[in-house]
């Protein structure tokens, strides 16, 4: 102990002895650069060998124009989706292709018809939706500011406002915007910004005209009230007690 030495030391302090995670400096970390490119890049979506033609026809899911915000609108028509036939992983691919390939820089929104839909026909059902939300890059959830819910029929509000919250991640529930009407919509959106169906059309005509039918009842199921009355079958009666007048 007396002694000294002129030899050089050096003294290393774990992490730990000072209540900090060592795991940043044990391990190599990307530099934040790369990290923030993986992040955003896109190229891993695009899969060039998968052909998608067959999906396009159907116009389920496509890129119109922008809300009044300035967002671009992806229109999605779900009476359009053959749900028995297009599997999960499939429609998972060709949205993350179309998102990749199609949507410019900026935020974006969503315009959900759910006019006529068939849940057995057209659903994918909402874990398979949740499963493909988050899956998304973050970058695009946060780009992502609106989901309009065009029609909703009772059942869905019910299952969004039940199953919603636990399956649905907290950022995509709040950002649900329900339209009852295409009326209340063009607030929103310029009606020359996006093209509506004819059918979606004629469905809110009829909501227009029935507004129960939003609430699943039929008020007219078998549209007597449109039916026309005879003008001949009450002057048949009438000829035949004035005949027995007569006779009389």
């Amino acid at each position: 102990m007396g002694s000294s030495s002129n030899d050089d030391f050096s003294v290393f302090v774990l992490a730990s002895d000072l209540g900090v995670d060592a795991t940043p400096f044990l391990t190599n970390q990307p530099d934040d650069e790369e990290t923030n490119e993986n992040w955003q890049d896109c190229s891993q979506y695009l899969v060039a060998d998968e052909d998608f033609s067959d999906l396009d026809l159907l116009q389920f899911f496509s890129l119109q124009g922008s809300d009044r915000s300035g967002c671009r609108i992806f229109r999605v028509v779900g009476k359009h989706f053959p749900a028995q036939v297009v599997s999960a992983e499939r429609l998972k691919k060709y949205i993350f292709h179309k998102i990749c390939s199609q949507l410019p820089e900026g935020p974006f929104c969503i315009v959900y018809m759910h006019s006529t839909v068939q849940k057995e026909d057209n659903s994918p059902g909402i874990t398979v939706l949740r499963w493909i939300y988050e899956e998304l890059p973050g970058n695009f959830k946060g780009r992502l500011q609106t989901v309009y819910f065009i029609h909703p029929c009772l059942r869905s509000r019910l299952a969004i406002a039940t199953l919603g919250r636990l399956f649905l991640s907290g950022g995509l529930y709040w950002k649900i915007k329900y339209a009852s009407r295409l009326q209340y919509l063009w607030a929103d959106i310029k009606k020359g910004e996006l093209e509506v169906p004819d059918f979606v059309q004629d469905h809110d005509d009829v909501l227009e005209h029935r507004p129960l039918t939003d609430y699943g009842i039929e008020p007219d199921p078998f549209h007597l009230s449109a039916a026309t009355a005879n003008p001949y079958s009450l002057g048949r009666y009438e000829e035949r007690w004035a005949s027995r007048e007569f006779a009389l």
